[in-house]
């Protein structure tokens, strides 16, 4: 069956934006064939990536809110904050306010901010356009619809332009659609605003700054998990799947790629053994992938002392649903070592049994309510809840009104513990002591140090959060065994 036709209707240019300048107008009509394909890349010469970037990085973030380390690393790779760095706003459409636009880099330090956009083919192909990115080290995609950047740069000289930058060792990254564009082949490119709309096909072809990948984004916030193996990787298997969820970033130098962020990542179609009845295998922040062997080059917790065997014989008597089941996490200086449940079930959509909100938080509650701003009636409306829930972009913690306690999960809490360290916050709703000379800012959530544990050590960028259920479990006990295995001197 022949491929439907997709025709975007068309204005004329209005203007051109760049710096202070605009540029609108036509889309072009589309038309590759669904019968298209994306080859898997090569096999290449020893020492020449197959996959990644021949020169430069690529940084692949899955959108949502980004800490200030994604930024920075940006603007690292792009050569420093006076390195010409260019802001490609064009997925957003209509929403696209370009007086905003570069507003994020240039908060977080680069000086030398472009803003490149236009609707017009013409534009895209013109060489006083282009000209103006000639010396750009950075290229930043925003967020939106990709389908908008294929039909104003596919083909064209700009994206040649963009192309060059990572040619003469620059980087070029960008979050959800931005992200999205970076691979070979393009999931969710349809014309539309419908996300559910996988592979349309006239849309199949990225912008392949990773060759023979499929990128998508938003994956746990939106239970999007199971979709790339569905609806492409399970039929192709030449194409390795990646994802990320929000806020987190697959940074890529060559065929090497390190995890960077607050939660995590995903790969279809590698060659480890996938996570136990799921399509995919799970990556966290300090983990590193090879995507040309498709193998885990190294784990963050290996460069540790601690073990994942450790951590589990800690909790190994929750490896039963029937005991309410616990969570933990355990990270130290950016980097995820632990990230596990205990008898919790498989939940919808393969969405993760530590993002899942199945635990009371109970005196946990008290560092989220220190949070909390009253408004100028003494009062705490919705958005002042909403207000600690953005903090790190959490996506499931919820707030009680009447019992001032929040439900929550072990993901949205290093989310958060995680922003309000970025923010140089003062520790609020946390006891102070000392182990082995460290400081530490601990709370439980139940008297006694049980249930549950919040365990912090600032002078060595380490966390432990623990979560279950049952009032009777020895949460400090559970979170010093881990503390004094990972911080033994």
């Amino acid at each position: 069956m022949s491929a439907p036709s997709f025709r975007v209707r068309c204005r004329a240019v209005t203007a051109i934006l760049l710096l202070s300048s605009m540029a609108v107008g036509c889309t072009r009509t589309t038309g590759a064939s669904s019968g298209a394909s994306t080859s898997a890349a090569p096999a290449s010469a020893r020492g020449t990536p197959s996959v990644g970037p021949r020169t430069g990085s690529v940084m692949v973030v899955g959108g949502g809110q980004m800490g200030p380390e994604v930024l920075a690393r940006f603007i690292e790779l792009a050569g420093g904050p006076d390195a010409l760095i260019v802001d490609v706003p064009t997925a957003g459409g209509d929403s696209i306010n370009t007086a905003e636009s570069g507003r994020g880099l240039k908060s977080a330090g680069a000086r030398n901010v472009v803003v490149y956009h236009t609707t017009s083919r013409t534009v895209a192909d013109a060489d006083s356009f282009v000209a103006k990115i000639a010396n750009a080290r950075g290229v930043w995609f925003d967020g939106g619809r990709q389908f908008r950047l294929v039909n104003s740069y596919a083909g064209t000289k700009s994206e040649r332009a963009f192309q060059a930058v990572l040619d003469r060792g620059g980087v070029v990254g960008g979050s959800s659609a931005g992200a999205s564009i970076l691979g070979d082949y393009l999931v969710r490119g349809a014309p539309s605003n419908d996300n559910r709309l996988f592979n349309h096909p006239q849309y199949l072809k990225g912008f392949a700054y990773l060759r023979g990948v499929a990128i998508d984004q938003h994956v746990v916030a939106r239970e999007r998990l199971p979709d790339l193996h569905d609806s492409l990787t399970s039929r192709r298997p030449d194409l390795l799947g990646i994802s990320e969820d929000e806020g987190t970033v697959w940074v890529v130098r060559g065929d090497s790629a390190e995890i960077i962020g607050r939660n995590k990542a995903f790969v279809y179609n590698g060659r480890d053994a996938n996570d136990a009845g799921r399509p995919f295998l799970t990556l966290r922040p300090g983990d590193r992938y090879n995507l040309a062997t498709r193998r885990v080059m190294s784990r963050a917790i290996d460069a540790t002392p601690l073990t994942q065997k450790f951590v589990d014989n800690v909790f190994a008597s929750y490896g039963e649903s029937a005991s309410g089941g616990a969570a933990v996490l355990v990270a130290q200086d950016g980097k995820v070592l632990v990230n596990r449940a205990y008898g919790i079930g498989v939940q919808g959509r393969f969405t993760p049994e530590t993002s899942a909100p199945h635990f009371a938080l109970a005196g946990l509650s008290a560092v989220l309510n220190a949070a909390l701003a009253p408004d100028s009636t003494g009062r705490l409306s919705a958005a002042s809840v909403r207000r600690v829930t953005a903090m790190g972009g959490t996506q499931r913690l919820t707030y009680d009104s009447t019992t001032k306690l929040w439900t929550g999960n072990v993901d949205d809490l290093y989310r958060f513990d995680q922003a309000r360290t970025a923010q140089n916050a003062e520790p609020k709703g946390f006891g102070v002591d000392t182990q082995r000379g460290d400081v530490m800012q601990v709370v439980y959530g139940g008297g006694e140090g049980r249930r549950s544990a919040w365990m912090r050590y600032p002078g060595r960028k380490t966390t432990i959060i623990i979560l279950t259920s049952d009032d009777r479990f020895d949460a400090k006990s559970a979170a010093t065994r881990i503390a004094d295995r990972l911080l033994a001197r």
